[in-house]
């Protein structure tokens, strides 16, 4: 049997900012319910640390990134459709 998929995201916020807050909370939330003690979420906050968010290219916030399991992943937004993101995440296959 297949070890579980550990999932390493990275969430670029604008601290301050309600869209951030809900997309972090949203996360928080996906992950705690579909990938329990199989996910890290790494928050950046481009206000402070703008050097990371121009290495990642990112220019717009919310902005996900899924960092593991390759290949990386961008989404953008408040992350609150669940059934989009198990989609795009292709979260069924790695909880299965």
């Amino acid at each position: 049997m297949k070890p579980p998929t550990r999932h390493l995201f990275r969430l670029y916020v604008a601290e301050g900012t309600q869209n951030s807050a809900l997309a972090a909370n949203n996360l928080a939330s996906y992950c705690s319910k579909n990938l329990p003690d199989l996910h890290q979420i790494e928050v950046i906050n481009v206000l402070a640390e703008p050097e990371l968010a121009l290495a990642d290219k990112i220019f717009m916030t919310p902005t996900l990134i899924r960092m593991m399991p390759k290949p990386p992943l961008r989404i953008v937004g408040r992350l609150g459709d669940v059934q989009s993101m198990s989609q795009m995440l292709d979260v069924a296959s790695a909880v299965a």
